[in-house]
């Protein structure tokens, strides 16, 4: 009688007891193929899943078997507060959400946090100082571009990921730049190109030199906050409520417009931020409902493919809307694949 009542008293594991019980490398294995929107709900079952779901080890399997999302940043400026900060634009089964990542990071730092698998590691400081910085990533390099403290001139520096270390050379542009902002500038076949009021410029990093873009079709349109996709430079077109999404192919110095996207794309004026993202192959699109500050922004993902006719045609994988706070700008976007 007191067997069978123990025996019926025993209640059976709960299964997250089942899964901590087995070896890590098992865990993992069951872990790198969920999707990544259904981390953020294990991460409250307890401290050890948030610990695991937590680890670059995990991200590092995912990338190895080749189970990678993209996942989406947008950097804000706080009125309130003063304060830069970077947001991850969370995608989940049917909706995105916007959860705060780091704070008062500069972009090439967080560039380095997302080279590196999703995880935020302060680097040396760079041998010169600089405001109003730029930052984009060729060969294992960061490239910042500034405005140097003390000179009138805007000056580069180099940091080697592999290394950990800035480069000792620091470069002072051969060239003089007119006005050059953060949202004009795009590495397309292993160069950097920035865009000014006038013209493009554009570095090679194999020859270590600035030079001017002589060709006149890129500066046909005033391109900013571009992404690159197979080496065709996009860009959201709102002025003049054009409300179109082109496309420069560097080979054959020709714009054009992604078609099958008219009727869907949202028409905006005078937004003073749009952003585009390449994330696999594919495209990414952030702008805000209205003007510059805004209490949502719209998000978008677009696969894209490139026809006999030379024609680019465009698709919406999803689309949605994320909600901010209404003291929050928009300042810059960048997309990972983790």
């Amino acid at each position: 009688m007191t067997s069978n009542t123990r025996r019926e008293d025993k209640q059976p594991p709960e299964p997250t007891s089942l899964i901590t019980s087995l070896p890590k490398d098992v865990i993992f294995d069951i872990l790198t193929r969920l999707p990544r929107y259904e981390y953020s709900t294990l991460s409250l079952v307890s401290k050890h899943f948030r610990s695991l779901v937590r680890s670059p080890e995990l991200y590092e399997r995912r990338s190895l078997i080749g189970v990678t999302e993209p996942f989406f940043y947008a950097l804000f400026y706080d009125s309130q507060s003063r304060n830069t900060r970077w947001n991850i634009l969370h995608r989940k089964a049917t909706a995105i959400s916007a959860w705060p990542l780091f704070t008062r990071y500069p972009l090439w730092i967080v560039m380095e946090a997302l080279y590196r698998l999703h995880t935020v590691e302060q680097l040396p400081s760079m041998p010169v100082p600089m405001s109003n910085p730029i930052a984009d990533i060729i060969d294992g390099r960061i490239y910042v571009i500034g405005d140097h403290y003390e000179e009138s001139k805007k000056v580069m520096v180099v940091f080697n990921t592999e290394s950990q270390l800035w480069e000792l050379v620091t470069t002072k542009l051969n060239i003089e730049f007119g006005h050059t902002c953060l949202t004009r500038y795009a590495v397309m076949d292993g160069k950097l190109y920035m865009r000014d009021n006038v013209q493009s410029n554009v570095y090679e990093p194999k020859k270590c030199k600035w030079e001017r873009e002589n060709e006149e079709r890129l500066n046909f349109h005033n391109w900013r906050n571009a992404s690159v996709v197979d080496n065709i430079l996009y860009y959201y077109d709102f002025d003049n409520c054009w409300n179109k999404l082109r496309s420069y192919d560097p080979k054959q110095r020709y714009w054009g417009v992604v078609e099958g996207l008219e009727e869907s794309l949202p028409k905006t004026r005078h937004s003073y931020w749009t952003g585009t993202a390449s994330c696999g192959g594919k495209l990414a699109l952030v702008f805000p409902n209205e003007g510059w500050r805004t209490s949502y922004l719209r998000c978008a993902e677009i696969s894209l493919e490139k026809r006999e006719e030379g024609e680019i045609w465009g698709k919406f994988e999803w689309r949605d809307q994320v909600l901010v706070d209404e003291n929050l700008y928009m300042k810059n976007f960048l997309a990972v694949m983790v």
